[in-house]
């Protein structure tokens, strides 16, 4: 003696197992998704500012009398570098949402630079 399902049983039976490989496949996306997001998340966080990641070794231990005496106040004068952009020296202003780097002004609002103006390269 056979036991056979009813046909409505052996459908039904199917659909499950039919369902079930079409609610995997959008999990799978949504790891791939989840997968992708995070190691784009993450590459955001690299150092864009170039260096090697020590705060220390960006920035000029010493600036020259020159730029002393016509550097403006209320800059972060510990904290200057050169751009490679223009050659124009540049410091680390805090604010209170970011920290960016802003062009080191003279005393008269002009950027101070290494270089002329006009050798600075266009582009």
């Amino acid at each position: 003696m056979r036991c056979r399902l009813p046909r409505t049983l052996v459908f039904m039976s199917k659909m499950n197992h039919s369902s079930q490989k079409s609610e995997e496949v959008p999990l799978m996306k949504k790891s791939v998704w989840l997968i992708g997001s995070a190691s784009w998340l993450l590459a955001a966080c690299e150092n864009y500012e170039g260096g090697n990641g020590d705060p220390s070794s960006q920035f000029i231990r010493e600036l020259p009398e020159g730029v002393l005496a016509i550097a403006a106040t209320n800059q972060d004068l510990q904290a200057v570098r050169i751009s490679p952009a223009d050659g124009c020296y540049v410091y680390r202003h805090v604010g209170p949402v970011e920290t960016t780097f802003l062009p080191l002004k003279s005393v008269d609002g002009r950027p101070i630079c290494t270089r002329p103006a006009d050798a600075a390269p266009a582009g």
